[in-house]
């Protein structure tokens, strides 16, 4: 887990806290911004369009993502029935943050890859325990891909609260909708799952998400 590294090396898990923080701003940034883009200026009136970490950050989803592999931000409001398209906009104000994500997630990847081309040396041995300047940005780059994949692939299960439940939720009939917006109030209950029942598929997918990612540059 990312919280080893605090212990082996400190430096890496810094850049690594400082790239997660920025990941979780930019994830509900992105959803904020969407949704004042379709009209709904909830989350600017709440003061939620910042990038003071202090705004966003959730203390119990930043610690999980650090220890458990998976976590999440505190939510930015919305108010769906303000948007001046309602099922375009609860379809992309949802899936915002989450092509955010993937949008860091490649410009990471890039990152490694020159700078695995620049270095393969230190890049290699950076995997193996290996310290040097460069081999501690490889490392925190490669976490920095894996924080964003892991946002963004945690945030497409379409279970309520997550981002997935309002995508699938704007493609169905209207009808349907009361019952997703109902099950809101019971996220506690999702995250509870989540940790239990739900863990092992979710490491499974994240990790296989992962390797297809960087099977694609390396």
């Amino acid at each position: 887990m990312l919280i080893s590294l605090l212990r082996e090396d400190p430096l890496a898990f810094f850049l690594i806290a400082v790239a997660l923080v920025f990941a979780l701003v930019l994830h509900e940034l992105a959803h904020g911004l969407a949704a004042r883009a379709f009209g709904d200026d909830t989350a600017e009136r709440a003061g939620r369009l910042s990038l003071n970490p202090l705004a966003h950050l959730d203390p119990l989803g930043t610690l999980l993502l650090l220890t458990v592999g998976f976590g999440w931000a505190r939510p930015v409001p919305i108010n769906p029935y303000r948007f001046r398209n309602y099922r375009a906009g609860l379809f992309v104000v949802s899936i915002a943050g989450i092509l955010v994500n993937l949008g860091l997630a490649v410009a990471g990847a890039l990152a490694l890859k020159g700078l695995a081309t620049l270095d393969p040396q230190a890049v290699y041995l950076a995997y193996r325990g290996g310290h040097s300047p460069v081999g501690t940005l490889a490392l925190a780059l490669y976490f920095f891909v894996s924080i964003n994949l892991v946002l963004a692939v945690f945030n497409l299960i379409p279970i309520p609260p997550l981002d997935g439940s309002k995508i699938l939720q704007s493609l169905l009939p209207l009808r349907y909708h009361r019952v997703f917006w109902q099950l809101e109030r019971y996220g506690w209950v999702t995250f509870l799952l989540i940790l239990t029942v739900l863990r092992g598929p979710i490491e499974a997918v994240i990790g296989w998400s992962q390797r297809a990612f960087l099977g694609l540059f390396f």
